[in-house]
């Protein structure tokens, strides 16, 4: 194990009560105007939107509302919120969503007390904010497990880069698996995805022998993988639902990440093509990761062969990504590039472009080049 530093502040509520039993306890620790954060607005047609504007005025909040926030937040979104976010003068961010509203709310919170701009100061500077406005996450739908961390997806259109920012660490987050029972079921799959892909990407980093992690992180994409089968035969399975709730609180919360070093690389090629094409990241992984996996797995066989047999009871490592994308398959998830439900046509020559733009990292088994991200993304393509 490396040396390591680990808290966890984040304060969870779990369950069919959850959502007022967290704003009736937090709602002293929020001052007097909240900026309620959220999407296109599916908590207006699901109930829950009047569930959670009952409860704040209840308490005594003034309500300021943010909408809007889109799959892939985009940096001008950011700025916009936390122009309005200083303008109201908002003791706190109440982010109600998936992890795009938990992202974009992160950083809102964060930019809205600095002066300098937050993405100069971070990919140019790497200076990261110390402070900012106090915030709570009500998820609606699992899977990203954003609101368990102070890390932050956010698109620059300007200069085609999607990548990770640091913000503001929720104080508290809702879990009520009751929440994603409207949720397009493409989504709870998308997402149960992303949340496997965490825990097999800090597997597949760098670690010492018999590191504790590891067999967590096992543990987390077995019970993901089991829990995403029972979903294939009842997706309303309130109970799988749960599971998959947890499984992607624990990927993300950080216990997995320390004292060892993450494979990030299937995301970081992921968010670039996000970038390019507005993709949904939840689909846009199960058709990298298991080509990305199969130009990696000569470089860790023996991880790949306990990541065949512990999660998927393969004998082998090339069995135990047939079975990962027999589990893709199974649960109707994109295969293809093509597939993907993008604004723009995806061609060799904007996968060029993507490849030549992903940021390379060395934490896994090895460092990829430029071309071989190329190559992997033209796999993906046909």
């Amino acid at each position: 194990m490396q040396n390591f530093r680990y808290s966890y502040p984040v304060n969870v509520y779990f369950g069919s009560e959850s959502l007022k039993q967290a704003l009736d306890q937090e709602s002293a620790k929020m001052g007097d105007t909240v900026m309620l954060t959220y999407g296109g607005g599916s908590i207006k047609r699901n109930g829950i939107y009047d569930a959670v504007m009952e409860l704040l005025k209840k308490n005594g909040k003034r309500v300021v509302e943010f909408d809007g926030i889109m799959s892939n937040p985009t940096y001008a979104k950011v700025q916009e919120g936390a122009k309005l976010a200083k303008d109201e003068n908002v003791d706190f961010i109440l982010a109600v969503g998936g992890g795009s509203v938990s992202d974009a709310s992160k950083i809102i919170s964060a930019q809205a007390r600095l002066d300098d701009d937050i993405w100069t100061m971070e990919m140019v500077g790497h200076k990261f904010p110390t402070e900012g406005i106090p915030m709570g996450v009500v998820v609606t739908a699992s899977g990203t497990g954003s609101e368990m961390n102070n890390g932050a997806v956010i698109t620059h259109e300007d200069k085609k880069i999607k990548a990770g920012v640091l913000g503001t660490l929720p104080s508290f987050a809702v879990l009520n698996p009751e929440f994603t029972m409207t949720v397009p079921h493409s989504q709870v799959f998308s997402g149960a995805f992303d949340t496997l892909s965490h825990a097999m990407e800090t597997y597949f980093g760098q670690s010492d022998r018999d590191n504790v992690s590891d067999d967590v992180a096992l543990a987390i994409m077995r019970n993901t993988a089991k829990n995403m089968r029972r979903l294939v035969e009842n997706v309303d399975d309130i109970q799988a639902r749960s599971n998959l709730m947890w499984d992607s609180a624990m990927a993300e919360n950080g216990i997995l990440k320390v004292g060892r070093k993450t494979d990030f690389e299937a995301h970081q090629i992921e968010h670039q093509l996000g970038a390019y094409t507005d993709c949904n990241h939840g689909q846009g992984l199960p058709v990298i990761q298991p080509v990305y996996y199969r130009h990696i797995l000569p470089d860790a066989p023996e991880k790949f062969e306990r990541f065949a047999k512990e999660v998927f009871d393969k004998g082998t490592a090339k069995e135990g990504l047939d079975a990962l994308e027999d589990l893709i398959q199974a649960c109707h998830l994109p295969t293809k590039l093509n597939e993907l439900r993008s604004t723009m046509t995806i061609t060799p020559e904007l996968l060029r472009q993507v490849a030549d733009s992903t940021n390379l990292i060395q934490t896994g088994p090895r460092k990829l080049t430029h071309d071989e991200i190329y190559d992997i993304l033209m796999e993906c393509l046909d």
